[in-house]
């Protein structure tokens, strides 16, 4: 097991096994598992941006590669209204219907093993995506169709070298950069569509 630790000013990734309800922080209780526990710079970064977001509380989100479940916990532990989590890897899926267990929140989450094509809903209050940057290259058109107008779009996983590229493609798809965050290797892009 690992020992808790905070990320941003909202939250405590914990280990199952830990008492929850410290600090006054909100507890993401996370079995480790799939790509996405915490500690990676992207996932951070999102739970940064995801705690400041006013937008979540009620919202409908598409979490897109969702590995451990992470992000879409968190945005239920912020009062979204319910989560479609999906990943291509079935031992993915299988760790975060896990981890949505220990959060109690198995009655606000669909989980999906696939890819976007076998999301059927459309107009997403909110769509996180923490994937690498040539695949949000790929995928502009079809994420941008299934997000509402007005809609936020929160994209991380993006290498350097992919980010001017990935920014300039979405916002040719009707959306504006609200915030580019630039990380060690990676870097993170809050988009909202016009």
């Amino acid at each position: 097991m690992y020992q808790p630790f905070n990320i941003g000013t909202k939250f405590r990734i914990t280990p199952p096994d830990t008492a929850i309800g410290n600090g006054g922080r909100i507890d993401l209780v996370m079995k480790r598992g799939a790509f996405g526990s915490g500690e990676h710079e992207t996932t951070e970064s999102c739970l940064e941006i995801l705690e400041c977001l006013p937008e979540i509380s009620g919202a409908r989100v598409l979490d897109l590669g969702s590995g451990t479940g992470i992000l879409a916990i968190a945005a239920l532990k912020l009062n979204a209204a319910h989560t479609v989590s999906v990943d291509i890897e079935p031992s993915a899926v299988e760790t975060a219907r896990f981890n949505f267990q220990l959060n109690d929140f198995d009655e606000q989450v669909t989980h999906i093993t696939g890819t976007l094509d076998a999301v059927t809903e459309n107009n997403f209050d909110i769509i996180l995506a923490n994937i690498y940057g040539d695949i949000l290259l790929e995928l502009a058109e079809a994420l941008t169709a299934r997000l509402k107008s007005g809609g936020t779009l929160l994209l991380s996983g993006i290498l350097w070298e992919y980010n001017f590229d990935v920014r300039q493609v979405y916002e040719k798809r009707g959306c504006e950069v609200i915030r580019n965050r630039i990380l060690d290797e990676f870097s993170t892009i809050l988009l909202r569509k016009k």
